[in-house]
């Protein structure tokens, strides 16, 4: 064991005071479910007889790229349960919704525990994997290492690592290549991703793609879209999608700026985290804003509709004319501009894509999305859009190609993570 994993699992041990108050407070604001609190301390666990894979995916993107892995998975082998893990309140929700019920009686779901040693053994004790695979960039030392004692299997999936990052770990590479080592397989979103994951020691790397590229188009409810388009019909539609603190403000300032131009605009902000929804109606500054959350439809003049629900996306980006992606207008790194990619939804990108660094590169090379340099720039490219059904029309078809390009990695993913399991 590394120096440094070793006093990462003495610091960690000491914080468990601290976490467990942080997990409270979480809960009393709606970022962790209350009556599964134990789960974050690895209690909960149910095994069932059989073989079971287990999966960890930390929040909504990466639960949402798993999902197209579970029917060939489970179809590979029979008898197989699968495990899946999250760390938000926000992932658990997507997972009900959308997990086809043909096969939610094969699918568990936990909270993942917490980084603590004590946890993660009574989690790992608990389940007794099979096999295990980690979703983009998950390397938590006490979990991995405690995974690597019990010589589970494991890959890293959709595995992604930033400069940044890779600076980082190479500060402590002792502790990446324990961390790295035991992975029997990682496959990486892109050649540059792959290349960092073998420079730190990842024996087997390969790059597959992205696994987000090919999960499917975001859902919704089909009788509900025709209402609204029918309620909106001839009114131009902007939408901010995942939006960050900050940019509500900054898509309100447009939206103002817009309305000599657009007297009928609407303007849909969908907040990445929706439980701000009160805060963010409150600083609408006398602009008429109507709540989702409060089954309210979008104002019938000028105004903001404020989308502050969980899994709506969809029905957002199939209503609006343009979309500004959201987490790039402020350092955050942005959200996936893959999903209105899908949806033929034309594209604003702001300049922190970090998250999705090669994504939005490739959609902005292909014409499939507009950079917006900074806030100030936000009214003139949406009006360029709204102004252009064209230009609309064209950056919508090249998303859409680009957007296609995963189809069939995730069945070659899911073979790939069968291949970990003992043979029956």
């Amino acid at each position: 064991m590394s120096l440094t994993l070793s006093l990462w699992r003495g610091l960690i041990t000491l914080a468990v005071p601290v976490l467990r108050a942080n997990l409270r407070r979480r809960a009393e604001v709606g970022k962790e479910e209350p009556a599964r609190l134990p789960e974050r301390e690895g209690f909960g666990a149910a095994r069932p007889e059989g073989p079971l894979f287990w999966l960890h995916a930390a929040s909504v993107g990466e639960s949402q790229s798993i999902l197209p892995l579970l029917g060939p998975m489970l179809a590979a082998r029979p008898g197989l349960t699968i495990l899946i893990t999250t760390g938000s309140v926000t992932s658990a929700k997507l997972l009900r919704e959308r997990l086809p019920r043909a096969l939610a009686r094969r699918v568990i779901h936990r909270f993942v525990p917490l980084d603590v040693p004590a946890w993660v053994n009574r989690f790992l004790d608990g389940w007794q994997p099979d096999a295990a695979a980690f979703v983009d960039s998950e390397i938590w030392p006490s979990l991995l290492s405690a995974a690597h004692r019990r010589a589970i299997p494991m890959a890293l999936v959709n595995a992604r690592m930033s400069d940044r990052s890779a600076g980082r770990w190479g500060r402590m590479r002792g502790l990446a290549r324990a961390l790295l080592g035991p992975f029997r397989l990682v496959l990486a979103k892109s050649p540059e991703d792959a290349a960092r994951f073998a420079a730190l020691g990842a024996p087997r790397v390969e790059a597959w793609g992205n696994l987000k590229s090919a999960a499917a188009p975001l859902p919704v409810k089909q009788a509900e879209l025709a209402r609204l388009k029918a309620l909106l019909a001839g009114r131009p539609v902007a939408l901010a999608a995942s939006t960050h603190p900050g940019e509500e403000a900054m898509m309100m300032a447009a939206h103002r700026r817009l309305l000599p131009r657009f007297p009928n605009l609407l303007t849909i902000i969908a907040p990445r985290h929706p439980h701000r929804g009160e805060a963010i109606a409150a600083d609408a500054g006398g602009l008429p804003i109507t709540r989702r959350a409060l089954n309210q439809d979008p104002p019938s003049g000028p105004g903001i509709w404020l989308m502050d629900t969980l899994g709506e996306l969809g029905l957002g980006y199939r209503l609006a004319d343009v979309a500004l992606v959201g987490g790039s207008l402020v350092p955050h790194g942005g959200q996936n501009p893959l999903e209105p990619a899908r949806l033929g939804c034309p594209i604003l990108l702001g300049p922190h894509t970090g998250n999705f660094a090669e994504t939005a590169a490739e959609l902005l090379g292909a014409g499939g999305a507009r950079l917006v340099p900074d806030a100030a720039m936000l009214a003139p490219c949406l009006a360029d859009v709204l102004s252009d059904a064209t230009l609309g029309g064209s950056m919508a078809a090249k998303a859409a190609e680009l957007a296609n390009e995963g189809a069939g990695l995730p069945e070659r993913v899911a073979a790939a993570l069968i291949e970990l399991l003992p043979r029956p």
